[in-house]
């Protein structure tokens, strides 16, 4: 088992050693003339070819910081039409697999960790672990530090790089797969993601077989696709049981405890409360359980509720919550799997793959009393 190195990368990391080249292939072929074949450009004949010298092109294909915007982007274009290649020969990539993920709070990161960590010692790889402070769309100064590192791959967990960032990446050869992403990444982007649709229609439906008609909901920010997707399996439930939709059952959350408290407090002051909710994650649930709890419910008789994920504590609450499992480390091992079949030239199977979710049924849901 070889010895891996894990890196956390704040907002003022700085390289302290180089990594070995990469090759880069060309990408389009838009201005070529029909019928000649056009080999990637050197250094030298990218600066001519832009207008700047050697020095700058050298600076953007290493991802120096220190080049204008505009003359990057009109360098990055030139390498986009044309492709790059070293007119040494290069080392291969570096033995990393990038991993940059929105926030590394709870359990979901660690999850996630794990199942990347699995595949790299399997291929005696190092992680590289960037962290978004929030944020879901890396910025300028992140794929500056992967094009100077060449890794292996790079996974984006609940975030993407943007269009451009992508083209950067695919025209130094850097192999990426979204997980569990934010939007629709297309057939064309490589992910990995897990049966939120199915998991919120197995969540609603369960409680609807124990009587409840009352049933509200706590979703996820807006703009996550894992968000609408627990929300549309919890309208779809309702339809096929015939209960119209109460649109002060549904509630906008953004993934957090505090959201969970919040809403489940402003849910049980209606006149007409719900006698269950479904919490689109378990952080959520528990901050509902909190709220419960301040108003002298008790869990599951006088409230049901059902949560999303199952991490850690969701089977040491008190009752032990009744949710939804969505398989984050199989995820992660999936996906790393992904990036390693990318980066040593194979095709994959499949672009887009889906991994089941499963209800898990334990304490906090009961028959409905009223």
């Amino acid at each position: 088992m070889g010895v891996k190195r894990w890196v956390t990368l704040g907002r003022n990391f700085s390289e302290t050693f180089e990594m070995p080249a990469v090759r880069l292939r060309t990408v389009t072929s838009g201005d070529r003339t029909p019928g000649v074949t056009e080999q990637p450009l050197t250094i030298a004949q990218i600066a001519d070819r832009a207008g700047v010298s050697v020095a700058t092109v050298s600076k953007v294909v290493n991802g120096r910081a220190d080049v204008g915007p505009e003359t990057r982007a009109h360098v990055e274009e030139v390498i986009r039409r044309h492709g790059y290649r070293r007119q040494k020969r290069p080392a291969g990539p570096a033995p990393l697999l990038d991993l940059v993920i929105h926030e590394i709070a709870g359990p979901y990161p660690i999850e996630i960790l794990r199942g990347v960590d699995r595949v790299a010692d399997e291929h005696d790889l190092s992680v590289v672990v960037s962290q978004l402070q929030g944020r879901h769309t890396p910025g300028r100064s992140w794929v500056d530090r992967v094009l100077a590192r060449r890794p292996t791959g790079v996974i984006a967990v609940f975030s993407g790089p943007t269009e451009a960032q992508r083209t950067q990446l695919h025209s130094r050869g850097i192999s990426f797969v979204l997980l569990d992403p934010t939007d629709d990444p297309g057939h064309a982007c490589p992910s990995v993601g897990s049966g939120n649709w199915n998991g919120g229609l197995s969540a609603t439906r369960h409680l609807l077989e124990l009587g409840h008609r009352r049933i509200a909901i706590i979703t996820g920010p807006d703009f996550a696709l894992s968000s609408h997707a627990r929300g549309d399996g919890y309208r779809t439930a309702l339809g096929m049981a015939g209960i119209p939709i109460a649109d002060e059952l549904v509630r906008d959350g953004g993934f957090r405890i505090e959201d969970g408290l919040v809403h489940t407090r402003a849910l049980l002051r209606l006149p007409d409360p719900p006698t269950a909710i479904f919490a689109c994650n378990d952080g959520q649930a528990l901050g509902a359980y909190r709220a419960a709890a301040e108003a002298g419910l008790r869990v599951p008789e006088d409230l049901s509720i059902v949560g999303f994920d199952d991490l850690f504590p969701s089977d040491w609450l008190t009752p032990p919550l009744t949710t939804v499992r969505q398989p984050l480390e199989a995820m992660a091992a999936a996906a790393a799997t992904m990036v390693v079949t990318l980066a040593a030239g194979e095709p994959l199977p499949r672009t887009r793959v889906e991994l089941a979710t499963e209800l898990v049924i334990r304490g906090s849901t009961a028959p409905a009393v009223r």
